[in-house]
């Protein structure tokens, strides 16, 4: 297919060169994490807009590989980007082979930050400045060359703005979507769980007048995928809790975020929200134990403490769901676990596995996630006499406070044993078994493996990752 010369700088609304974007984060054709804030120890980032079958993409790729080749090495990134929405990942990923070059192609399935960028054709090129989230240029591969180097010289572009031939990508504009309609019911079931009176999150969605004031670091949180947490994708298997937003209202939601989050109506849905009057989510529990209390102070980097807690009880009992209570959700950050049994070696360390089948997995404590009950008929052993050891992270927060958590559990019948098994194991790299990060490397791999000696169901992963971290993939 061929594609006209088009003879505009650039098509009307859409943005201006060194109009600020903001940062922003996509998942590439092969699902790897990119955020522009990361690479704000790069002079600029030149991007390729890429489409299946586009000639115009096809005819830039060499011009653009050669600057890649000649400007890798000077401070910038080279990446295309997929602004079609929603286009096929495979197809995306057996063109890019296609084309023998080692570039991801960034998907904007949603396609905000595109729109944001001023994206208009494919085969346009795309220069952004990571440090202040603005573009610098937007237009020909053959212009990106000049604009690089009066960049990297630390001049102003000149040109900013030049025509390119390629296919125009044209942005659905849709009025103002209704809060009451479009919004509120999203931000009701994928956000308020944490975002509620006493929640673990900054504030509580429990208001028009609240979410409004806070929508511009929901537009932000959004685009930078920091929200829904875990920057989870969404192409990748089925998840019953993964809170992911829809495409299309991750769309909503910005643009009612930059229209001023307007309230339309007169009932205000968040405003009607409830919430169970228990702290435990599946009512009281039948045993309920508490942890020893941790002094957090003021101020420190991290306080990791080391607990017990004895299943004081007069006879084994079979587990059917567990769930830990913060004493202070400002201050825990999370708990790992291990269940000793009475008539066993007393073991070190939390890495291991629970040795024995018929253990019960307690559940750990993450914030944001209340720990669902083990599926029907299915459950783990805890034997009277028991020791949960709990090593406990605490993050200070600028007073000192104390924290007195608890572990609720869940016991079947005395007569009705389950007959499917569930544990757990932890693949986790701590500091006393990782390896240290070498100078300058921004792209360091660890792993850790654990085994499974026998036929089994995987119910659930609980990712947890520090600053640090880029990525993780579990295989």
């Amino acid at each position: 297919m061929k594609y006209a010369l088009i003879a505009a700088a650039m098509l009307p609304g859409l943005a201006a060169a060194q109009e600020r974007v903001g940062d922003f984060a996509l998942i590439d054709q092969v699902g790897y994490h990119h955020s522009m804030s990361y690479l704000d120890d790069h002079e600029a980032v030149a991007f390729l807009v890429q489409a299946v079958d586009s000639d115009a993409t096809e005819a830039a790729l060499p011009a653009f590989t050669a600057l890649k080749a000649k400007y890798d090495a000077k401070g910038v990134e080279f990446l295309m980007i997929n602004a079609m929405g929603l286009e096929n990942r495979e197809a995306v990923a057996a063109e890019v082979a296609q084309y023998g070059v080692d570039i991801p192609v960034l998907m904007d399935d949603h396609r905000v930050i595109s729109e944001a960028m001023g994206i208009s054709h494919t085969g346009q090129v795309l220069i952004f400045d990571p440090n202040r989230f603005t573009v610098q240029y937007r237009g020909s591969v053959e212009g990106a060359k000049a604009a690089l180097t009066e960049i990297l010289a630390g001049d102003a572009v000149s040109t900013p703005e030049i025509a390119v031939a390629g296919a125009q990508i044209v942005y659905e504009k849709t009025p103002v979507p209704s809060y009451v309609a479009d919004i509120a019911p999203v931000l009701a079931e994928q956000c308020a769980a944490c975002h509620r009176e006493g929640g673990v999150a900054p504030f509580a969605m429990d208001s028009h007048a609240m979410v409004q004031g806070w929508s511009p670091m929901i537009r932000e949180v959004l685009m930078t995928k920091r929200m829904p947490p875990g920057a989870i994708d969404g192409h990748i298997g089925e998840f019953m809790n993964d809170r992911l937003i829809e495409e299309q209202d991750v769309r909503n939601i910005i643009a009612w975020a930059e229209a001023g989050a307007p309230k339309d109506g007169d009932e205000d849905p968040l405003t009607q929200l409830t919430w169970p009057e228990t702290k435990w989510a599946y009512g009281e529990p039948d045993m309920v134990l508490d942890i020893p209390a941790t002094t957090v102070p003021a101020t420190g980097n991290g306080v990791f403490v080391n607990v017990e807690v004895a299943f004081d009880m007069p006879e084994d009992r079979w587990m059917k769901g567990s769930q830990i209570i913060a004493g202070d959700r400002a201050a825990l950050h999370h708990t790992v676990n291990r269940l000793d049994f009475p008539d066993e070696e007393r073991r070190r360390g939390f890495l291991r596995g629970p040795g024995n089948p018929d253990k019960a997995n307690i559940a750990a404590y993450i914030p944001g996630f209340v720990q669902e009950m083990n599926p029907a008929d299915t459950g783990g052993l805890i034997k009277a006499g028991s020791v949960l050891h709990l090593n406990m992270h605490y993050t200070p927060y600028g007073k000192e406070t104390t924290d007195n958590s608890q572990v609720g559990v869940w016991f079947y019948p005395e007569d009705e044993p389950p007959a499917e098994r569930m544990s757990g194991q932890c693949a986790c790299i701590f500091p006393f078994n990782w390896t240290d990060i070498p100078p300058n490397d921004s792209a360091f791999e660890q792993v850790q493996t654990i085994s499974i000696d026998r036929e089994a169901h995987l119910h659930s992963f609980t990712p947890h990752m520090h600053f640090r971290g880029k990525y993780m993939r579990f295989y």
